[in-house]
């Protein structure tokens, strides 16, 4: 019986394990205040470090989640971020955290970031929210994971997979966002498919598609 609770306990150990090494790596000091100097010669997580004795409190501080930010045209969405750039204390720790306003029936676009999991809570409003998962039973389709989202609800998109978010009532819809790399990264899939510089080849977008040239250069000029 001993024996078969060693083996459990290191197979769960290995387990969490290999979920930590995916995402930010743990930091090897107490703090590394990113520093915009390019005469210092230390980097860590894409990050130049500040001189632990000069770090103030300053560094770990950031405010404004308490109000909207301004929004994007369009989808209807304002964005108000706290990462490794707006809080410099933040580098090698592994968080950020992000304050999202969604106008009714306006949508946070297609989107994925790779280098991080999002974990939402929903402040104010109501939300309809998803993301994208492979299908193992056929790699040509997806599975669709999605909930509708009241205040207090929180949910989760694994790291890398696209998802949405799209506010479904009749007032405006406020939520927290919080990812767990310093710098999670932002690819709009729409926009990273046809407003790329160079673009992408039209024969490769009409066949991966199945679409007409004309069709692929009116969708060109829509997200470029």
């Amino acid at each position: 019986m001993s024996l078969w609770w060693f083996i459990k306990t290191l197979a769960i150990t290995a387990f969490f394990c290999s979920l930590a090494s995916s995402y930010d790596n743990e930091p090897l000091q107490d703090m590394c205040v990113a520093a915009n100097d390019s005469q210092a010669s230390v980097f860590v997580n894409g990050k130049i470090c500040k001189d632990p004795k000069l770090a103030t409190t300053d560094d770990f501080f950031a405010s404004g989640l308490n109000v909207s930010g301004n929004a994007v045209p369009v989808f209807g969405i304002a964005a108000t971020i706290v990462d490794v750039n707006s809080m410099p204390g933040l580098n090698t720790l592994g968080i950020a955290v992000a304050r999202f306003d969604l106008e009714p029936q306006s949508i946070s676009p297609l989107h994925m970031h790779p280098r991080a999991s999002a974990l939402i809570t929903v402040l104010e409003g109501t939300l309809y929210a998803g993301f994208l998962a492979s299908d193992p039973t056929n790699f040509f389709r997806s599975r669709l994971f999605s909930e509708i989202l009241n205040p207090g609800y929180v949910f989760v998109f694994p790291q890398g997979l696209i998802h949405f978010q799209y506010n479904v009532g009749q007032k405006k819809a406020t939520f927290l966002t919080f990812l767990n790399s310093q710098n999670p990264g932002l690819v709009m899939i729409p926009k990273s498919i046809f407003a790329s510089e160079p673009p992408v080849p039209d024969d490769i977008l009409a066949k991966g598609f199945q679409l007409n040239k004309t069709q692929i250069a009116e969708l060109q000029n829509k997200f470029s």
